[in-house]
């Protein structure tokens, strides 16, 4: 079954996207999770879970996740979930853009349509881990959080050689918040 594209458009936040196509936001599906796997196994520096994993993100936690398609082809991914203890936080887990959308403001549009949709009604908190050397991930969630007019802090939080392997730099908690709803 395929998932209806919303109904709503979501709030562009004066993005120009894309440059030539059509772009979709949409609800994943199970038929995505294992493109959206080569996605992610082609935008280091993301770490690659199993096909299973993505595949349960598409499924599982659908409605916290979106897939971006330009005329049809796979151009971005976000999973996300509502931590059970914090209704009120939505931990995005990976963001990835294919080469060809990069630096259209993809990724912040993808975030925006989330925290629009209906399952992120009590969202007020957005929270990621960053490691210090992803300038990308820096930059994406600064203009965010500019864009939310909201506050951004983080602090080590999984720790390289103590939480994770030694070579995977440490993990820092990175909190945008609080905001005011996107429907609002």
């Amino acid at each position: 079954m395929e998932t209806a594209e919303r109904q709503r458009a979501p709030e562009s936040g004066g993005l120009a996207i894309p440059a030539e196509g059509r772009l979709n936001l949409r609800t994943p599906t199970v038929r995505d999770g294992l493109q959206v796997n080569a996605l992610i196994a082609a935008s280091p520096p993301l770490d690659v879970n199993s096909a299973y994993c993505n595949l349960l993100q598409c499924t599982h936690f659908a409605e916290t996740c979106v897939v971006a398609t330009i005329d049809g082809e796979l151009a971005g991914w976000v999973s996300g979930h509502l931590p059970p203890d914090q209704a009120d936080t939505l931990f995005i887990w990976q963001v990835a853009v294919a080469a060809s959308a990069r630096g259209r403001g993809l990724g912040r549009r993808m975030l925006i349509e989330l925290l629009a949709r209906d399952a992120c009604q009590t969202v007020r908190r957005l929270t990621t881990t960053i490691t210090p050397d992803n300038h990308a991930s820096w930059a994406l969630f600064a203009s965010l959080a500019r864009h939310l007019d909201a506050e951004i802090v983080d602090v080590p939080w999984l720790i390289e050689g103590q939480h994770l392997s030694s070579g995977h730099a440490t993990e820092h908690l990175v909190t945008i918040g609080p905001f005011a709803p996107t429907w609002a």
